[in-house]
């Protein structure tokens, strides 16, 4: 009781902050005190349209998500402790990040929201990486941009200002041209010294377009880069009403960056430190890593974005990771429902986990390729999901689940080994997060062989990036001077935090690494999948 009656006088204190972020099927919105727990939160499902050849998300949906998820969260404020929602502490919003939202001078949207999924910019990034020798992925800002004036689009000249999602929400409900520097690291290339966009390919991307004659210039219609706990507007009275048509929430409230869905992950699970890392795993994987300076080479393997506070961070992003392992075990919940036994599905997964412990090291000699779609760090560009031994190979159901872990992680071993051994790359921990890790031991004992680093998995994994983003909007209003973002996640919000850390095994290691020489040699295996398996006469 008093708990709540403290967390009350908190929330009627205005001694919290509020974090909403909009990922590509849910809107969430959390609320937390200054002990950085979560008080009320909200959530509101979406789905994105494919709108003229362009994925996309309407104005409508945006502002109607940002309102139901808000809403959700005020009524279990009054519901849970008797108190309208009037006054907060600290704002920040979060979403998808790269994409590309354009504008005229009235504010008004030139072209229909294009989110990072489209795949349409490929002749633009693939120039853009060849004049500024630095690795331009498809989903970004840029791309989307340079690719609008390769296709001689009308709405071009127009443009007065171009932000992602997260930064125009944030325009929105401030009317501050502001973008949280991880977020604009997605956008345009960051020069870590200077903790903005990076001068020299600003002044090489006038040069590409100066025939074109167009009345505005790059650094002009780019938002203002902010580092992590820097005050970024605050809220206007019209932003309060479009937040809160009710009413209640007062207007002037502070609000921090606006930052992407990659750094509120890194804030976390903590991974925002130089040679820390996190790595997520679900239908993709992609594992984030903190450099403790730039690489000294272009790989169209790894993006190059910021931590919230502006440090370089590798990524590695691999399509495919936990679909082919979970097609398996549902034929194994199959049999088990046909021999007229009732299969709980926690329980079926921990044990074929665990039978992957009791196999060889490098899984006997099988062989899988878990690919449901194409795989852009092995160049393949179809899906066909493949398992291959031969008579010699040592085929039970240890090794059979063993090799299904390692292949799951095989195409992202690649992409690390780049960090790892082309540019020694040095990782002291990573933190894994995702439902391949509700196993325990197993998932990490994998993930440690295959990169070779103490892996984590800590209880506060499961908190997403609505609490990040909470987090960073505390960190603004709460740090004491001066203090890093890496020390005020060590030392106030993980403080206590719980989480088992599992070390690589040198068996395990040596295994992987025989398994990934197997998956290296055997590529061409699936590129003849791909050639030559074609279903009902389709492709």
């Amino acid at each position: 009781m008093d708990h709540d009656l403290n967390l009350k006088q908190a929330i009627t204190a205005g001694e919290t902050s509020l974090g909403i972020e909009l990922g590509s099927t849910r809107i969430k919105a959390v609320l937390i005190n200054r002990q950085f727990e979560t008080i009320a939160s909200g959530s509101y499902e979406w789905e994105n349209q494919l709108v003229d050849g362009y994925w996309t998300y309407n104005l409508t949906d945006i502002t109607k998500g940002l309102q139901e998820a808000y809403r959700e969260l005020s009524q279990e404020v009054e519901q849970q402790y008797g108190v309208k929602l009037t006054r907060i502490g600290s704002i920040g919003f979060s979403a998808m990040m790269h994409g590309y939202m354009a504008f005229d001078s009235t504010g008004e949207l030139l072209v229909p929201f294009r989110t990072w999924r489209n795949s349409t910019t490929s002749e633009a990034a693939r120039q853009l990486t060849a004049v500024f020798q630095f690795n331009i992925p498809e989903r970004w800002s840029i791309a989307h941009l340079y690719q609008a004036i390769l296709n001689g689009e009308q709405h071009v000249p127009r443009i007065d200002y171009i932000t992602t999602l997260a930064g125009y929400i944030h325009w929105l409900l401030t009317g501050a041209k502001a973008l949280g520097i991880g977020d604009a690291s997605g956008m345009f290339p960051i020069d870590e010294t200077t903790q903005d966009y990076n001068k020299k390919m600003v002044q090489q991307f006038e040069e590409l377009v100066a025939d074109k004659g167009y009345p505005w210039k790059l650094r002009h219609i780019l938002p203002k880069v902010y580092p992590a706990g820097v005050e970024a507007g605050s809220l206007s009275l019209e932003g309060a009403r479009i937040l809160d048509p009710s009413g209640n929430l007062e207007a002037g409230i502070p609000l921090c960056p606006p930052e992407g869905d990659a750094g509120t992950g890194m804030v976390a699970t903590n991974s925002v430190k130089k040679r820390t890392g996190n790595i997520s795993v679900g239908t993709s994987v992609f594992a984030m890593i903190v450099l403790e300076k730039e690489l000294t080479a272009v790989y169209p393997e790894i993006d190059m974005v910021t931590t919230p506070d502006g440090s370089p961070v590798g990524m590695v992003h691999a399509n495919n990771c936990s679909s082919e392992i979970n097609a398996w075990l549902g034929l194994f919940q199959e049999f088990y429902t046909a021999m007229g036994q009732k299969a709980d599905k926690n329980q079926l997964y921990s044990v074929l986990f665990n039978q992957a412990l009791a196999a060889d090291p490098d899984g006997g000699g099988l062989l899988s390729y878990g690919y449901f779609s194409g795989e852009n760090i092995t160049g393949m560009e179809k899906g066909r999901p493949l398992f291959v031994r031969s008579p010699e190979s040592r085929f039970n159901l240890a090794n059979f689940m063993r090799i299904h872990l390692f292949s799951a992680f095989a195409a992202l071993k690649l992409g690390m080994d780049i960090l790892t051994k082309r540019e020694h790359v040095a990782i002291d921990s990573i933190l894994a997060h995702g439902g391949l890790f509700k196993t325990p031991v197993v998932g990490q004992r994998i993930v440690a062989a295959a990169l070779n680093v103490p892996v984590s998995v800590m209880d506060t994994a499961g908190e997403g990036g609505a609490w990040g983003m909470a987090i960073l909007a505390s960190y603004m209003t709460n740090k004491d001077t001066q203090e890093p973002l890496d020390r005020f996640l060590a030392e106030q919000v993980f403080k206590n935090a719980q989480g088992q850390e599992i070390k690589p095994d040198l068996s395990d290691v040596t295994g992987f690494d025989v398994f990934m020489e197997r998956y290296s040699k055997g590529l061409p295996i699936e590129q003849a999948a791909i050639d030559y398996f074609v279903e009902n006469g389709r492709d």
